[in-house]
């Protein structure tokens, strides 16, 4: 997952991984503890000078394990939030997933403007410098971009296989595995069927390349994108939340 959305800034201390985009997504805006770390509190606060010499918020990838006990009881002193909430779903890979890709869904290996355009008009935060962070996040993995058209051609629905393997990003890799990301429809076009052909699309070409499985991310309070997914036959694996510390007030001159 983490070479599957790669931050342009990356400091790996050994145990905790810091990630910085500008501020363009949380994920590739926060601290991914990897493993545990020798003294959490001394680790917190190396991690906020980091990303304030960056003026960035800290926030932290925190998955739902034993291990990351002593991290949260020190990041609750310190008054950070929880929020965004997310599944991590995976499924094997099966032989129906070899079926021909349905007509109208376009498969490329590079995200075209119109495939932008809509993925960012959903998802995105920010303007055209954002959209080019964003952007320069997505091709630094390889990756294969699915985009379905409504009956009047124009762009429905995206969405993004990122190939993977054995923690590094490897294009056409056997065996490997692919995330699935980016699923977007245009509001206009929801409930059409359209978010599952772009599914189908994208683990079909995962099979062509002989993925061994998938994996995706959905938040949990989004009951819609979890039965689909649940019938595409994808389970709860994990889950993590972020952690980001709250605003701090300056102090006024009175």
């Amino acid at each position: 997952m983490d070479a599957a959305w790669p931050a342009p800034e990356r400091h790996d201390t050994g145990t905790w991984v810091l990630r910085a985009a500008g501020g363009v997504t949380q994920r590739a805006n926060s601290v991914w503890p990897r493993v545990p770390a020798a003294d959490a509190a001394v680790a917190v606060r190396g991690a906020a000078s980091w990303y304030r010499q960056r003026r960035l918020p800290v926030i932290y990838q925190i998955f739902d394990h034993d291990g990351a006990v002593p991290l949260n009881a020190v990041l609750d002193s310190l008054g950070y939030t929880r929020q965004s909430e997310t599944l991590v779903m995976s499924r094997r890979a099966e032989p129906r997933d070899s079926l021909p890709v349905g007509a109208g869904v376009e498969i490329s290996e590079h995200p075209s403007a119109e495939w932008l355009e809509l993925w960012w008009s959903v998802d995105g935060r920010g303007g055209a410098a954002e959209l080019e962070t964003a952007r320069a996040i997505l091709i630094g993995c390889p990756a294969l971009y699915a985009l379905v058209r409504d009956d009047d051609g124009g762009p429905a629905a995206v969405g993004r296989l990122a190939v993977v393997h054995g923690g590094a990003a490897v294009p056409g890799a056997a065996g490997g595995w692919g995330g699935l990301y980016c699923m977007a429809t245009r509001p206009g076009a929801r409930r059409r069927g359209y978010a599952t052909r772009i599914q189908q699309a994208l683990v079909g070409a995962g099979a062509e390349r002989g993925l061994a499985g998938y994996w995706l991310l959905v938040m949990a309070s989004n009951s819609v994108a979890r039965e689909l997914y649940t019938r595409a036959g994808f389970r709860e694996v994990s889950r993590y939340c972020y952690r980001q510390e709250r605003p701090r007030r300056a102090l006024t001159g009175c």
